[in-house]
């Protein structure tokens, strides 16, 4: 593709040299430059792209994208100087790849807590309806029927723009992903043509990246912001920020509640361990999942499917058919009477919620076992400790992902939430497996084990170095 075809889209500063150049490549890694490419130096977090440009050009790089233009010898490279190259990245990556997201129906979803279970049963259910679909999420990425490995809630914009080239190429009609803070604030999703936005809730989380919540909350707002007036939006009625999200959206908005009036209205009628009996727009379903917070996702699930264009009726009869997402109140059932749930909960409103969830139906006692990730918000440790040890009859905390961090220190953290009586009544067990396998033999019958943290993650990361772990196998380990 020309230079002048692919920078159509970039309002640059300045462009010095040809723009009637061919470019055989894209990469924002300056490994990556191959003769003939085009490398977009990304003034990062923390290393600065622009101190590459020169071994990009000595490379053979065909034409550069930067923020600065002194610092080194463009030869017969093209530079095209822009305000932003996180924005100019995400911009030529769907040019380059012909703007695969005007080809499909695409539909972000973004907040705290629930957007891997909302996108991925919206994959689920749109295929049920026989349509074909693409994914992209925390878990698994899907192409049509393809599983692609994960590696970020939101893929860096190549990437992104490479997989849904490849849905649209496959047939895909829908896309559905999980839009993290991180990536609208890195402008990862420059330049694609969303024709829907989902919110799900917000509330503390990243603040080590955005510093403050206002930060964080009007990150997430962005995303609403950009959308045509042709798309639609729907929030959540029932969090604090969830009419701030759409103020000034051009969009069609759309509501859903479990306590106020909404567009989409939803009750819990009956409630156990493996599912519940939802009354949703004055119409029953039994589902399989539990919670008030999958009642808010379901009906997030509806509204967006309704919104989409599916029968309502036959949208809430496929509701009923979805199976909870790998690791999101995954119960595993002892025959010993004890149940463990593996739970991504790894935020305070998270926590709170599973917990709430689980005091409303158990019959037993409620046994908690928690850890916080290394380099990571500090400043929700305590919080994560105390709102477990509130709710639970037996707390123990461990490891999550400790990281670059001693582990010692992030328990020493989550312990400072404690008082001196609720610490002697506390089990600090370093070791998660051994954790899970004391938790495992302090259960009794009809009580509950919450293992939350890591939900679908099969791994920990400890002074660096990734070891294969998942809470699931070691409850069945147990067992």
């Amino acid at each position: 593709m020309k230079i002048s075809e692919l920078i159509q889209d970039l309002q640059p500063l300045q462009v010095i040299g040809d723009e009637e150049k061919e470019i055989t490549g894209i990469a924002f890694d300056s490994r990556k430059v191959e003769q003939g490419y085009l490398f977009v130096a990304q003034c990062g977090t923390s290393v600065d792209g622009h101190q590459f440009i020169q071994s990009c050009i000595d490379k053979g790089a065909a034409a550069i994208v930067c923020e600065r233009v002194e610092g080194f010898e463009a030869g017969s490279a093209t530079v095209i100087q822009v305000a932003s190259s996180d924005k100019a990245l995400g911009l030529l990556a769907s040019r380059w790849y012909g703007c695969p997201s005007r080809r499909l129906t695409l539909v972000g979803v973004t907040g705290t807590n629930g957007k891997t279970t909302i996108a991925t049963l919206l994959y689920q259910l749109v295929r049920k309806f026989g349509k074909k679909a693409g994914l992209l999420s925390t878990v698994v990425n899907y192409v049509g029927e393809e599983a692609v490995p994960a590696t970020h809630t939101t893929p860096d914009a190549l990437e992104l723009n490479r997989l849904l080239a490849q849905m649209a190429e496959r047939g895909c009609e829908y896309a559905f992903m999980e839009v993290s803070s991180h990536a609208i604030a890195q402008e990862r999703i420059a330049g694609l043509d969303f024709d829907g936005a989902l919110f799900t809730n917000l509330t503390r989380d990243h603040l080590d990246y955005h510093k403050t919540f206002d930060n964080y909350r009007d990150t997430k707002k962005r995303l609403f912001d950009s959308l045509k007036k042709e798309a639609f939006a729907l929030t959540n009625k029932d969090d604090k920020n969830g009419m701030v999200m759409v103020q000034n959206c051009k969009a069609h908005v759309y509501t859903y509640s479990t306590r106020a009036l909404a567009d989409f209205k939803g009750i819990i009628l009956e409630e156990g361990l493996d599912g519940m009996l939802l009354m949703i727009n004055n119409k029953e379903v039994m589902v399989r999942l539990v919670g008030r917070f999958n009642l808010q996702n379901l009906l997030c699930i509806y509204g967006a499917a309704v919104c989409l264009g599916f029968d309502k009726d036959e949208t809430l009869r496929i509701l009923s058919l979805l199976q909870p997402v790998n690791g999101r109140f995954e119960a595993i059932h002892s025959s010993k009477g004890w149940t463990a749930v593996v739970d991504y909960a790894h935020t305070p409103d998270a926590v709170d919620n599973v917990i709430r969830t689980i005091n409303e139906i158990r019959k037993g006692k409620l046994i908690t076992v928690v850890g916080c990730g290394g380099n990571r918000d500090k400043g929700k440790r305590p919080q994560m400790a105390q709102i477990a040890k509130q709710g639970s009859d037996q707390l123990i905390l461990t490891s999550d992902n400790p990281r670059d961090e001693n582990p010692l220190d992030i328990l020493k953290d989550m312990a400072a939430g404690l008082t001196e009586d609720e610490l002697r009544q506390t089990l600090i067990i370093e070791d998660r497996a051994a954790a899970i396998q004391t938790a495992c033999t302090l259960a009794g019958d009809k009580d509950v084990i919450l293992i939350a943290g890591k939900g679908h993650e099969d791994y920990q990361i400890i002074r660096g170095v990734k070891h294969h772990f998942d809470d699931h196998e070691e409850v069945m380990k147990y067992i």
